[in-house]
Order: structure tokens, then C-alpha cells, then sequence
């Protein structure tokens, strides 16, 4: 029998009550883009910068704020939320422009936390000094967007900076008491089921506190939609069944105290190429829970001593 440490569970631990994750939208970009490393982004990155479901920019933070919780206010009693930004890479400004972000969105007695979606390039010291300040005053959670360890895989799809980059930035969050949770995707081009593996078995060795397994969705206008279309590459998406095993191998070979954020995704459907399948996220969602129970793959309980 495994046990998945659940985001909620952690929530209820840490918070007290459920807490509801608030998209947000810093206005930011992305070396991979502002032609530092590239100008096309990442091969799956759509233009939205895998934030197609935030505000506009040009809304202030607090209106962002208070909009996203008037929409979610029939899905949460306790009144407590999580500031995420989401869009883009979350550290790539100057760090005045950052403070200033920051700041004002963790301001609401209701925001108990802050998240942070960015790259491991781009920490330097002044935003580190800036998160470990923070941190002191409501959690902070950076999200590091590694996707696989294998350089390979890496060249590919552009990921623009090497593993030990990846490993320097995720010791120095965890030095400074910042929660750190990492992305990996499932289903990228040419990697098998022991290559996956072999990134979850990594990250089990890192300070981390989360992760996020992401299905690989393949979107239009993308560079991804371009590789997957092109027979020559012999690039296959996965189906529903191959990806809900891949899921359970994963949880069955993570580190028991890491805390799952997420165990598939959701892509924009008026985008989406493939997997089709994904776009019925109540059928894939049902399809994972009913393949978990009958594996003794238990969601919900909280870890205890390796028990």
C-alpha cells in the first residue's frame, strides 16, 4: 500500500482549513523569451507562458485579488487563500518591481500564503534576500520549473540552463526556509517510464516540500504542436491508462514526506491538440481515483514516521 500526502491534507495541517490557490498575474516574462536565452519560450510553453487561466496584467493586484475570490467564493467556506503567480517566471524583474508585487499581495488578512512560479536561473541573491523576508511574514512557496533531469529531454524542449543550476537553487531556497515545489512533466518527447522514474528518484535526495506532476499537453501555436505533428519524430502522447500507471510508479518510488500538489493539469481546451482524453478532466480525475483503490494507492493521509 502507498499513501500520497495531499495537498489538502497539508493545507489543513499548516492552515488550519481548506485554502484556495488565487492565479495572478505579475506581468512578467521569461529569459527564454526576451531573447537572453531564446524568443520562442520552451517547445509546450503557449503564449500565455503556462498561465492562460490568469487575469490580465494591467489590473492591479488587489483587483486581480478580489476578483479571483468572488469567482471562487461558492467553493470556499473558510475564507483563506494563497497568492500565486503563476505566469511566465516570477523572479524575472528588478527587485524593487518585485518587493513592491509581493508585498501588496500577501497585504489582505485573508491571503495566508504566497506562491511563486519561476525558474532556477533566475534567483539571484537580491531576490533570495527578498523571499527570506518575506517568508517571515506568511509562507512562501517557489515552484521550480525542472521538468525532467535528463539533459537530452532538456535540449529539446529548450529548458535553457543545465541540472546542477536546477540543484544550487533548490539548496538555497531550502537554506532560507522557503517550501520549495517542482515541476515535472509526464509524457515528454522519447522519455520512457525508468527515465521519469529516474527524475522522481532524484528529487528525493533535495530539501524539496512539493511537486506537481504535469501531464504533457500538447497546445496549438506552440513549437511542441509542430514536433508532434511531424510523423518523422515518432512522438507519441500517452493515453489515459498508460499515464495513470505512470502516476502510481511515481508516487510508489517519491520520497513519502513530499507533498503532491498535483497529478494531472489542464490545458487550454479550445488549444489542445493532444491528449484529447484530458479534456474531460471529471472522466480522468475518476479513472485516477477508482485505479488507486483498487492499487491500495491511499490520498489523504497524512505522513507519520514512514507509517
Amino acid at each position: 500500500m502507498a499513501e500520497i500526502y495531499t495537498l489538502n491534507n497539508y493545507y489543513r495541517e499548516r492552515f488550519g482549513s481548506k485554502v484556495y490557490k488565487i492565479s495572478l498575474n505579475g506581468g512578467m516574462t521569461c529569459p527564454n523569451r526576451d531573447g537572453t536565452l531564446g524568443t520562442r519560450g520552451c517547445i509546450f510553453c503557449s503564449l500565455g507562458g503556462s498561465g492562460d487561466f490568469t487575469p490580465s496584467h494591467s489590473l492591479p493586484i488587489l483587483t486581480q485579488i478580489e476578483q479571483a475570490k468572488s469567482r471562487v467564493s461558492n467553493k470556499i467556506s473558510s475564507g483563506k487563500y494563497i497568492a500565486y503567480f503563476q505566469a511566465f517566471t516570477n523572479t524575472y524583474a528588478p527587485v524593487q518591481y518585485l518587493r513592491k508585487l509581493f508585498y501588496e499581495a500577501i497585504s489582505p488578512d485573508d491571503i495566508v500564503g504566497l506562491s511563486i512560479a519561476t525558474r532556477p536561473d533566475c534567483l539571484d541573491d537580491d531576490v533570495l534576500h527578498l523571499l527570506s523576508e518575506l517568508n517571515k511574514i506568511k509562507p512562501v512557496f517557489v515552484e521550480l520549473g525542472l521538468q525532467t533531469i535528463h539533459e537530452r529531454t532538456a535540449a529539446l524542449i529548450r529548458r535553457g540552463y543545465d541540472l546542477s543550476v536546477f540543484d544550487n537553487a533548490a539548496a538555497n531556497l531550502a537554506s532560507i526556509g522557503i517550501n520549495v515545489v517542482v515541476h515535472l512533466i509526464i509524457g515528454l518527447p522519447h522519455e520512457g517510464v525508468e527515465d521519469i522514474l529516474e527524475s522522481v528518484r532524484y528529487l528525493n535526495h533535495f530539501p524539496i516540500g512539493g511537486i506537481k506532476l504535469q501531464l504533457l499537453h500538447v497546445l496549438k501555436n506552440t513549437d511542441l504542436a509542430d514536433y508532434y505533428l511531424n510523423k518523422e519524430n515518432q512522438f507519441n502522447v500517452l493515453s489515459l491508462e498508460e499515464y495513470t500507471e505512470i502516476l502510481a510508479a511515481c508516487i510508489e518510488n517519491l520520497r513519502p514526506d513530499i507533498v503532491i500538489h498535483r497529478l494531472t493539469g489542464d490545458g487550454n481546451k479550445n488549444d489542445l491538440l493532444a491528449p484529447l482524453w484530458s479534456a474531460d478532466k471529471k472522466r480522468v480525475l475518476n479513472h485516477i481515483n477508482q485505479f488507486f483503490k483498487e492499487h491500495d494507492i491511499i490520498q489523504g493521509r497524512r505522513y507519520q514516521n514512514g507509517s
